[in-house]
C-alpha cells in the first residue's frame, strides 16, 4: 500500500502543492514577524495561495486511467479534501505564531475549509485543471471590495465567532467535499 500511496501523492502533486504551503506559510510568518499582529488579510492570502496550489491535484494526470482502476475512489477524494484543509490550518497556524497576535485557530481552520471546498467544487464544475479559479476569485472580490463582515459574501474576513461566516465555510466543505467524493473532477 505504502507504493500505491506514493504513487497517488505524486500524481495528484503533492510535492509541488506542498511547496507552495511552505512558501505561502513563510509569507504569513514573515508578515507576522514583521509588526507583531498576524492580518487577516494575509492569512486569507496564505490559504487562498496554499489551497490553490493543491487545487489542481484534485485530479489526476489522466482521467481514462483514474476511471479504469479497480478502487473505491469516493473515500480517497473526500479524504484528499480533507486532508488539504487540515494541512492548510495546521501549518499557517504554525508559521504565524511569531505574531504577539496571531490569528485564531478558529480563523485558519474556516478559511482553510471553505477555500478546499471551493477547490473542490471548482474541480467538479470546472475541472483539476481549473479548481483554483473560485479559490483566487472569492478572496480577490473579498480583499478588494467593501467590507461585508456579517455577509456571506465577506466570510473570509469575518471576526472568528461570526456564526454567518462559519455556516458558509462548512457548508462549501461539505458541498464541495460530496460533490467531488461522488463525482471527482470533470473530465
Amino acid at each position: 500500500m505504502t507504493s500505491g500511496l506514493l504513487l497517488y501523492t505524486r500524481s495528484r502533486r503533492v510535492p509541488a502543492a506542498a511547496g507552495a504551503l511552505l512558501a505561502s506559510a513563510a509569507l504569513l510568518g514573515a508578515g507576522a514577524a514583521a509588526d507583531g499582529a498576524a492580518d487577516p488579510r494575509l492569512s486569507v492570502l496564505a490559504a487562498a495561495v496554499a489551497v490553490a496550489a493543491a487545487a489542481p491535484g484534485l485530479g489526476g494526470q489522466d482521467a481514462a486511467l483514474d476511471r479504469t482502476a479497480a478502487i473505491r475512489w469516493a473515500p480517497l477524494r473526500a479524504a484528499h479534501v480533507l486532508l488539504i484543509a487540515a494541512a492548510v490550518t495546521l501549518v499557517l497556524l504554525a508559521a504565524q505564531t511569531a505574531g504577539r497576535e496571531p490569528m485564531t485557530a478558529a480563523f485558519l481552520l474556516r478559511d482553510a475549509a471553505g477555500l478546499t471546498g471551493l477547490a473542490a467544487l471548482g474541480a467538479v464544475l470546472l475541472g483539476a485543471e481549473y479548481a483554483w479559479t473560485p479559490v483566487v476569485g472569492w478572496p480577490a472580490v473579498t480583499l478588494f471590495a467593501p467590507p461585508d463582515p456579517a455577509g456571506v459574501g465577506g466570510w473570509l474576513l469575518a471576526p472568528p465567532d461570526a456564526r454567518t461566516a462559519a455556516w458558509t465555510a462548512g457548508a462549501l466543505l461539505a458541498a464541495g467535499a460530496t460533490g467531488y467524493a461522488a463525482a471527482g473532477p470533470r473530465r
